[in-house]
């Protein structure tokens, strides 16, 4: 039985290109879903967590950049964009709105390969901080908890995306607008509501806190380390 290294969406309107994406991508232990249009591939990601995804640029109907801008922050997922064209805008324009790489067509199948890798290399690396301890506080992302002296705290979706952020870039400021785009919210008072809950659940004094503080017009940040 294969041992699969990630599981890849691939997402091209030519089915020549996605067809032969797939194929290489399985001969070396990729398991991979392919979709015909960014509107197929949302309806993959309401359903899978995939570790990477190669998505076309230019493509009938919503395009590849429409695509990356709409559910980057949301599904968390690196993108390798494809794209015809080659051009400088073009690039820079994917990776302004959170693309972390490309590759412009045509392009080798074993640089493909190698780009995927490298990127993953990069998202094991990350998740090496999904279990961390700062005093006695302990915060296990891989499960949903919380563990201050002893005690267990649930956290919920939204508050493990926030907190994964924030520990990623500890000592980086988050305005409210920035953990807004996070998660997809645009009422300042939601978002304060959940800093306050984290704060009851990270800090021993939530009305005096330590770790998760508020920068006063600015926004939150985490210190831990």
């Amino acid at each position: 039985m294969n041992k699969f290294v990630a599981h890849i969406l691939v997402v091209d309107d030519d089915d020549r290109i996605r067809d032969l994406v797939k194929q290489y991508l399985n001969e070396n232990n990729f398991l991979v879903t392919t979709a015909n249009s960014a509107e197929d591939a949302n309806k993959k990601i309401e359903v899978v967590k995939f570790d990477l995804i190669v998505l076309d640029i230019m493509m009938p109907g919503k395009s590849g950049l429409e695509f990356t801008r709409e559910n980057k922050n949301a599904i968390n997922t690196p993108i390798i964009l494809l794209t015809a064209k080659g051009e400088v805008s073009e690039r820079v324009e994917g990776l302004e709105v959170g693309a972390d790489d490309y590759l412009p067509k045509p392009f080798e199948p074993k640089e493909l390969v190698l780009r995927i890798k490298n990127i993953l290399n990069k998202t094991k690396r990350r998740d090496l901080k999904r279990v961390i301890e700062f005093g006695s506080i302990k915060i296990d992302l891989n499960k949903h908890l919380i563990i201050k002296n002893s005690k267990e705290y649930k956290i919920n979706n939204a508050e493990k995306i926030i907190l994964e952020e924030m520990i990623n870039s500890s000592g980086k400021t988050f305005s409210r607008d920035e953990i807004g785009r996070i998660l997809n919210l645009d009422k300042e008072r939601s978002i304060d509501v959940i800093i306050t809950r984290l704060r009851k659940k990270i800090e021993l004094d939530p009305k005096n806190p330590k770790y998760l503080q508020t920068i006063r017009g600015a926004g939150y940040v985490l210190w831990i380390e």
